[in-house]
């Protein structure tokens, strides 16, 4: 996760500022000002920033298993959270790359998006309680 450059951890900042503020507008700014800058793969990056905040430092094995009950009832946002973040927390970039591409190809990353910082500010205010 440190290997990211200092300004995805930035962005990842302001994101979760604006999340924090319960600005959804302003996620979606935050984010499409890494898209306009970076592209996708800057978005990519302070996605997978944001899943790492969520899990903590990923295991050195793969084959973590995260248990999210009634997922698959889920809307297509919060079921892609669930698997972004087992990506995240199993190492495995190629299956969180797929899942960004399908999300933007489906027209539904900016809603993925938005959820994922939701879902981290919770995961914070959880553990903060």
């Amino acid at each position: 996760m440190t290997d990211l450059p200092q300004q995805t951890f930035d962005d990842a900042t302001a994101v979760l500022r604006s999340a924090l503020s319960g600005d959804s507008d302003a996620v979606t700014g935050a984010f499409d000002a890494v898209v306009d800058r970076d592209g996708l793969s800057g978005a990519y990056g302070v996605a997978w920033c944001l899943a790492a905040t969520m899990v903590g430092d990923a295991p050195t094995s793969t084959g973590c298993a995260l248990d999210f009950p009634g997922i698959e009832q889920a809307d297509y946002d919060t079921r892609w959270v669930a698997r972004f973040v087992s990506a995240y927390a199993n190492r495995d970039v190629p299956t969180g790359e797929a899942l960004f591409g399908a999300a933007a190809a489906d027209g539904l990353l900016a809603d993925c998006l938005r959820t994922l910082a939701g879902s981290t500010i919770a995961t914070l205010r959880s553990r903060a309680e």
